[in-house]
């Protein structure tokens, strides 16, 4: 993945990152800013197609929503009197958010509940990493990464302590050393089958054939 800063006057912030073209696609994570490049594939679209489905069937008629990018997740700094020079602004394939509080009409202003990034070759090294240091740190109660080469979801919990579990891989492919591989974390996960299970939310289960279809 290629890190690619707009300007050289970092950190930037939401209020920068407002202000840029609408039809640039940019995350801040800690004040940098990364290219998201060129447009998801069509293989990560029909991924994203089929998560987007069984989220949005789980948690119809409840309380906790179901979001897909791009949709704006602005994670304030401590001690930032106005959310708008938060230095962090992320656009994650899908989120769950059960705290309305959160939701403004710019997006979501705080942790999401879980999120879900499928991974691409132009982000596996932040969302592997960056991202899960980001969410681990924000509280993100459980994380989701698809590895659509590998055929392949791991899915991380929050443990009381505030750092993520080993995690539980669910793969379709047996090729669990690419998914968990040297960039990513160091943590060994656990294989849990070919149904991804939701820690949080026991009703939301995906068959992995389906999910990877394509």
């Amino acid at each position: 993945m290629s890190v690619v800063v707009k300007r050289n006057e970092v950190p930037f912030t939401y209020r920068d990152y407002a202000s840029w073209p609408a039809d640039e696609r940019w995350e801040l994570i800690d004040g940098v800013a990364y290219d998201m490049c060129a447009a998801p594939s069509r293989r990560h679209q029909a991924i994203s197609v089929v998560l987007s489905m069984y989220f949005s069937n789980c948690f119809k008629g409840k309380p906790c929503k179901v979001y897909v990018a791009p949709f704006d997740v602005v994670l304030p700094d401590k001690g930032t009197d106005d959310w708008r020079d938060s230095i962090t602004v992320v656009q994650p394939d899908l989120v769950v958010i059960c705290d309305k509080s959160k939701l403004t009409d710019e997006g979501c202003l705080g942790a999401p509940d879980l999120v879900v990034e499928i991974i691409s070759p132009y982000t596996s090294k932040k969302d592997i990493k960056e991202k899960f240091d980001l969410y681990e740190r924000e509280g993100v109660r459980e994380y989701w990464i698809v590895y659509p080469g590998d055929r392949a979801v791991q899915v991380y919990a929050l443990t009381e302590k505030g750092f993520y579990d080993e995690g539980r891989i669910f793969d379709l492919s047996n090729q669990r050393v690419k998914a968990t591989g040297s960039a990513g974390p160091t943590r060994a996960a656990v294989s849990a089958g070919t149904t991804v299970n939701s820690v949080l939310f026991p009703d939301l289960s995906i068959p992995l054939e389906e999910l990877f279809a394509e």
